[in-house]
């Protein structure tokens, strides 16, 4: 379905003079608040074909209904998400579970949503129908050569239908690793690692980048191959300059950290881009910004400090994605809470004041410190977030919206109450 713009408009007009007052109300207290809504109204985030469908657990998956059945019916409910909050213009496909078959059919439905293709993403963690050899003990670090050969070629071919799509990035994560001392040489899975992914990094076109993604543990819980930053930043940093680290918010062992690594990576212009998503213990998968909302901010703050001192966009600069599980919630509610949550955050690193925070940095000031990026936190940016969405056509509360317009109920409708999302 499409969400007609005059839908929208007379959902905003019952909220527009509370707004209105709102965002005056917060507005005369930013400095230079045009170019902070310019930011973010520039400013998306990708969604992911696998995450408009209800996820699940090894104990259980339950359907909500009316999840897409298709590629194209995925397209279009991203086109849903990115008219309600104009801030997800763009899709990342896994591969193989979203195998765009025509893709200049594809490219043109995505553009009648306003929509284009973000990174690709390989799939070496699972067996698929048909397949030669096994990855039970790994892909690109496994002692077979059979199997890394099959693993490179199939990550090339990735890269192939993502030329097709004028994406220009790979993602590649790897769930290789081990569950038991001594299963695995550490070195030689190492090495392996580096050569496949050398290959792959061959097949690259000169504009394109790979993302290579890390985590500390699951589905092997003794070694992660690639289970830090630092084993990803070696990588890449052997591989060369079309090579980066994927920093999944998820992919941490508790208290780490993360805010000092996106500094750090920054600084090293070896930042690719973030996994948005949230967790309590572990790589949780949940809507981001619901359980450590502080955190994302900090994180922002290093992104806008660092982004500014390289001089890059912050809107194309890096490669803005959700990565979640929506296991109990409506994918698409989810979805649009989590952009919403990654847009606040960034707007409060915005109005974060800069010149005051290096001063109390210089000084050794920590109490004023604290209180400049606390301030900045504890300001109500939601109404420059819906002043951004609307000046762009779209909704001043999308969650509120796609309730009052039923879409679910119509998706239910289109698509029936049992369907299943591909590629789950």
């Amino acid at each position: 379905m499409q969400v007609e713009n005059y839908k929208i408009d007379e959902v905003n007009n019952t909220g527009i003079s509370k707004h209105q007052r709102q965002f005056e109300s917060v507005a005369e207290d930013i400095a230079d608040v045009e170019a902070v809504l310019k930011k973010l109204s520039s400013f998306n985030i990708a969604i992911p074909s696998w995450a408009l469908g209800t996820g699940g657990t090894r104990f259980g998956r339950f359907s909500g209904g009316g999840e897409p059945r298709s590629l194209e019916e995925k397209i279009e409910d991203v086109g849903v998400i990115h008219a309600l909050n104009q801030s997800s213009n763009s899709i990342s496909l896994h591969i193989p579970w979203d195998i765009p078959e025509n893709a200049a059919a594809v490219k043109e439905l995505a553009a009648q949503y306003g929509l284009h293709f973000d990174a690709v993403n390989s799939n070496t963690f699972q067996d698929q129908s048909g397949q030669k050899h096994s990855y039970k003990f790994g892909s690109l670090h496994h002692t077979d050569k059979a199997v890394r050969k099959q693993a490179i070629e199939h990550n090339i071919e990735v890269i192939k239908y993502g030329i097709q799509l004028n994406s220009k990035a790979l993602s590649v994560w790897l769930s290789d690793g081990s569950n038991f001392p001594g299963q695995l040489n550490f070195r030689n899975a190492f090495q392996n690692t580096l050569e496949s992914l050398q290959e792959i990094y061959a097949a690259l076109p000169d504009d394109w980048k790979v993302w290579v993604e890390y985590k500390p543990y699951e589905p092997n819980f003794y070694s992660t191959t690639i289970g830090d930053w630092g084993q990803s930043y070696l990588l890449a940093s052997k591989l060369g300059p079309k090579a980066a680290t994927l920093v999944d918010l998820g992919h941490h062992l508790q208290g780490t950290n993360i805010e000092q690594i996106v500094s750090l990576l920054l600084m090293e212009n070896k930042l690719a881009g973030f996994h948005f998503n949230d967790s309590k213990y572990g790589d949780d998968d949940l809507t981001v910004g619901s359980i450590n909302p502080y955190q994302l901010f900090l994180i922002f703050n290093e992104l806008v400090e660092g982004m500014d001192a390289r001089g890059m966009d912050h809107a194309t600069g890096l490669g803005w994605m959700i990565d979640a599980s929506h296991n109990v919630k409506d994918p698409i509610e989810d979805l649009l809470q989590s952009v919403q949550a990654i847009k606040i955050a960034y707007a409060q690193a915005l109005i974060i004041d800069k010149t005051a925070l290096k001063a109390a940095q210089y000084n050794n000031d920590v109490a004023l410190a604290q209180e400049i990026l606390q301030q900045a936190y504890r300001t109500d940016v939601r109404p420059l977030v819906a002043e951004a969405s609307l000046s762009n056509g779209g909704a001043l509360d999308p969650v509120g919206a796609y309730r009052k317009l039923k879409i679910r109920e119509h998706l239910i409708s289109e698509r029936g109450l049992k369907t299943v999302a591909t590629g789950l």
